[in-house]
Formats: C-alpha cells, structure tokens, sequence
C-alpha cells in the first residue's frame, strides 16, 4: 500500500490509502485480522493509536481452545458441544449464542494456526479442580508478549502496512449509511484517509475511560463502595473509540455494564504490578487469595475461601459486601507460604509448590503502603483494620472449631484448608483487598460473521467489530470456566470477520 499525498485539500501532508481492509486497533483481535487478511491476499492497514501494538493482549498467560492437535495428542477430548452447553448454562441464555457458538467453532483451529505461525504449547492449566474443568486454557510459552512478537513479525513478512501513533477518528459514512472507510490523524498532524470494502474495529473496549465506565457501570459510584481498581496497563489506549464510532453509524449496543471482574487485588495501585511486576508483589497478591480467613468490614465471612482463584466469582462477592475485604493468617500460614508455596494457585503466575521468599518484603512494603498490617495480638490487628476486635476474634475461633471438624458449614471450604489459627502466639497479618477488573464486555451488536448490527438487526454494511469491541457474548459476569474466552474471542473474531470479508471481495470481483 503506497500512500498517495492529497494535494487538493488544504494539506500536502494528508494521505489516502485505498483497501480492501482497514483494521482500527492492534490488540490480538486486530493482528489477527491483519494476519488472516495477508495470508488471505486482501490489501490492508491497520493503525494503532499506541506506539505500540499488542495492548491488552500482552497480558494472557493463554487463550481457549476445542479440539486442538494439543489437546488430542494429550488424550483431551473436550467437545464444542460440552462447552458450549456449559457457556449458555452460566449466562442464562441471556447472551448472543449464535456469535457464541460461532467464536467456540473458530477456537481450535484458531489455537493450531498460532502453533503453525511459530507458538508453543507449553500446557493445558485450569483454576477447577479436574473433574470439573473443561480443559480448554492453552498456556502460551512466552505468554501475550511473545504471541503479539509472533504475529507482528507475520505481519511484517506479509508486507502489510502498521501505522503506529495513529489513532482512528472516524469512520467514513455514505448516503445509504455504509462504512466506507475511515480518516485517523498521526502524531506529527498528518491527516490518514483511508477508502474501504471494509472496516475492522479492534480498539479493544473501554476499560480506560473513566467517563463511559461511569456511565454504563451502574455500582462502580455506588454510596458506601470501596473504590473499584483497574488490572490494566500503565499506557492503554482503550477508551471507548471504536463504540462511540460505531454508535454514529447507528451501531446497537450491548452489555455495556458487564465487567470481567479480576478480584481481589492490593489495595495499591497501579494494580497491574500485581500481575507482572516483582516477585513480592506478585506474591502479596497470591497471599491476599489464600484460603486462610477472609473477612469483610464487619469481620464476617463472606465467601468459600476454597474458590479464591475463580476470581470472577470473587469479584461478585465482593460487589455485593460493599467491594473490600480482608485477608488474614498468622504465623504459621505465612511460614507455610514460604517454605512450600500457596494452597491455590494466581492464575499461572504463583502456583503451589512454587516457594513465597518474596513475602517479608512484600508485607515490609505493604505496612508502609497501608495495604498490609501486622500485630502482636488478634484484638491490636482488629483495631489496626478497624473491626470490632470481638468480632473478629469469634469469627477465628468460629473458623478454628471448623478446622477441628474439617467441616465448614458455612460455606464449604474444602476440609484440607480449614486450618487452624494459633490463637495464642502472634503475629498475625492482615492484607486489604479490594474489588478490581481488566476488561469490559459490552460493545456493539454483532452476527455471526462479526458484522456490526442497527437496532433493528440489520447489518450495517462494511462495518466489523471484533474483540472487546463486541457486546451481547457475557450476562452479568465473565465466564471463568471457559478459561481464557476473552483472548480467543478476540483472535477468532479477527479471523471470522475477515474471511467474510474474503467472500464479500470475491463476490464484487
């Protein structure tokens, strides 16, 4: 694609491109459509407001996928079917199954292309006990990072154009309301208009734009909430961009409150850190979803400690006592994570038998940040976190009779960690958590073949939404028993809306 300079309006230094494809955004969602649309033959570009592509798709461990030749050489036989079921049972029915189902059909095939472009399987992880995993959650060597390094480079050898510092600032609408392009504006001023069969939008959500989420999050300003934190990159681009466009050429949306919940995170920020930055960090965060003793502003329990891993589940807990909670455990507890590792797993990043060394440094740092406390007897800890020490008292020694019986029936926390408290020899800790998210889920309608729909239902003709730009594919939650849906979401959507495009191009050839 060579840029033609538009001398006839008002600048020398306007460009016009004519594609067939114009992607809008470089997450996974917006590489795969650029790669699918190279591998495919169709001229394309894809721009990128960031300086950088990849955004939020530098964070996956994994990504979901049926029927792969990883899972078949492992003697996994998970069907489409099966997990489908099991989607459509969690969301109700209340959620597009078409595009659903269409997105579970893409998803191993979509798993074997990025083997061939180079990607390895390093294993199959899930946060459920076995019996009740659907062993879908492919784990990446490498991670997001080496995935986005991947396809880059693909797209690179495919000679397909990647304009950076370019953000897309509106679509291009004719008289009988098709997208037929649109116009971007780099970093030095330069204006970029570009015609096309067909627009992509991969801008990746909302999550970082604290406007919309005020708008469309009905309990993220809720009275007597803790504050909700956002899990996402210290640069991020997603604010909405691609929605609001679309929502000029009549686009209709859905979901637009759903939140993928990722809780509980250290009350510091920014919590990403928790996720990928040092060791201690990353420990202080496995320690705060230990099944030890949760707590919420009252010193009640309010949650199966047992399933602090599903942190979707955690995070509607939360919501709903008030959006804190306290995580405590005494000595003994903090020895254990030391020398042997958690009981439950952070996702794939502090797994049991990996050792907590970190953790002395973690709390040291956590006391001056005010996330973490620590003292001598259970009623100073009480009065440190502001918890009628009484209370508190009686909610361990209610816990410690739990411990004796290796029966919980409360809330059914698995026998092997009703542990007991040492009620007599401190210290004891307390880490303070709060509810955060990574993703929104709510976007613009689509079909099965990712085509952006009116109110009414009809195709908005040219335009694609892909990605966390889609809406309608979640109820009230993110579905953590199909691990690692948002990610393949947004590569099988990529790969969905440009072959339909591929069919659309040869049927006007």
């Amino acid at each position: 694609m060579t840029p033609q300079k538009n001398v006839s309006n008002a600048s020398a230094l306007d460009e016009m491109h004519s594609v067939h494809i114009v992607i809008a955004g470089g997450g996974l969602s917006g590489l795969s459509a650029a790669l699918t649309a190279a591998e495919n033959g169709l001229k394309a570009v894809l721009l990128e407001k960031m300086p950088f592509v990849g955004g939020a798709g530098l964070f996956p461990e994994g990504s979901l996928g049926i029927g792969t030749r990883y899972q078949k050489d492992n003697g996994i036989h998970t069907t489409v079917d099966q997990v489908f079921s099991k989607v459509m049972e969690f969301h109700h029915w209340r959620c597009n199954a078409q595009v659903i189902r269409a997105l579970l059909n893409e998803s191993g095939q979509m798993i074997d292309w990025l083997a061939g472009l180079g990607m390895t399987i390093k294993n199959i992880r899930t946060m459920f006990p076995p019996e009740k995993s659907l062993h879908v959650w492919h784990i990446f060597e490498g991670g997001g990072v080496r995935l986005v390094k991947v396809m880059s480079q693909h797209i690179k050898d495919h000679d397909l154009p990647v304009l950076t510092k370019t953000p897309v600032k509106k679509l291009l609408i004719n008289d009988e309301g098709a997208v037929t392009g649109i116009t971007a504006l780099k970093a030095d001023g330069t204006k970029v208009t570009v015609h096309a069969k067909a627009v992509v939008i991969a801008t990746g959500g909302f999550a970082s734009n604290k406007k919309m989420l005020r708008k469309y999050v009905p309990d993220i300003n809720a009275p007597g909430m803790a504050k909700l934190m956002y899990r996402g990159p210290a640069r991020d681009g997603r604010t909405g961009d691609g929605i609001n466009m679309a929502q000029r050429a009549n686009a209709a949306l859905a979901g637009m409150g759903t939140l993928a919940g990722n809780s509980p995170y250290l009350d510091d920020e920014p919590a990403i850190r928790q996720f990928s930055g040092p060791d201690h960090m990353k420990q202080m965060r496995c320690a705060l979803s230990q099944p030890f003793l949760w707590v919420n502003r009252q010193g009640e329990r309010f949650y199966n400690e047992s399933f602090g891993s599903v942190f979707s589940d955690v995070y509607n807990a939360m919501t709903s006592n008030g959006g804190l909670m306290w995580s405590i455990f005494d000595r003994n507890m903090k020895k254990y994570m030391e020398d042997n590792g958690p009981l439950t797993p952070f996702n794939a990043i502090v797994v049991p038998g990996q050792k907590m060394t970190a953790l002395d440094r973690g709390i040291e740092k956590g006391i001056w940040s005010g996330f973490a406390f620590k003292a001598d007897t259970i009623e100073e800890l009480a009065d440190k976190i502001q918890i009628k020490p009484e209370k508190l008292r009686d909610t361990i020694e209610t816990i410690n009779r739990y411990a004796e019986q290796k029966h919980d029936p409360d809330f059914n926390r698995r026998p092997e960690h009703l542990i007991k408290f040492d009620t007599r020899n401190g210290p004891y800790y307390a880490l303070r958590g709060l509810r955060a998210f990574f993703l929104t889920l709510g976007g613009i309608v689509v079909n099965k073949d990712m085509q952006a729909l009116d109110a009414a239902g009809n195709v908005i003709p040219g335009l694609y939404a892909t990605g966390q730009d889609m809406g309608g594919l979640y109820d009230s939650t993110y579905d953590l028993l199909a691990e690692g849906s948002a990610s393949s979401f947004a590569l099988c959507s990529g790969r969905i809306a440009v072959r339909n495009i591929v069919k659309i191009v040869s049927r006007q050839s």
